[in-house]
């Protein structure tokens, strides 16, 4: 992928070389990670919001205006580590008021703050 990837950047990636399609993904790592010579990144990997299906504990929701093609939740309970090398397109990048979501739903999620 060209062009310089940060924390926040939203991606599309193949975690499991056996999944049909790309989904998206949230880089955690901060940006000296990410742009240094590490080849692997941490993320948040999203799925499709499917209707009727509530959102769960330590899951967030993010959308088109995060750059998602459509609403996608993110689980935060696990980190997959990315080669930086399977990221194929950035997608967006989570918008300061939901990165803060993102901070207290992954605090709750691994009970951070107990």
């Amino acid at each position: 992928m060209n062009g310089a990837l940060r924390q926040w950047d939203i991606i599309k990636v193949r975690i499991h070389p056996q999944d049909r399609d790309e989904h998206p993904a949230i880089i955690l790592s901060p940006n000296e990670i990410v742009l240094g010579r590490a080849d692997r990144v941490n993320v948040l990997y999203g799925s499709t919001k499917r209707p009727g299906i509530d959102i769960l504990p330590g899951q967030i929701l993010l959308d088109e205006a995060d750059g998602c093609e459509h609403p996608t939740v993110f689980d935060c309970a696990f980190f997959p580590v990315m080669r930086k090398s399977a990221m194929t397109a950035k997608l967006g990048a989570v918008s300061p008021g939901r990165r803060r979501k993102i901070h207290q739903t992954l605090s709750a999620a691994l009970r951070l703050f107990q």
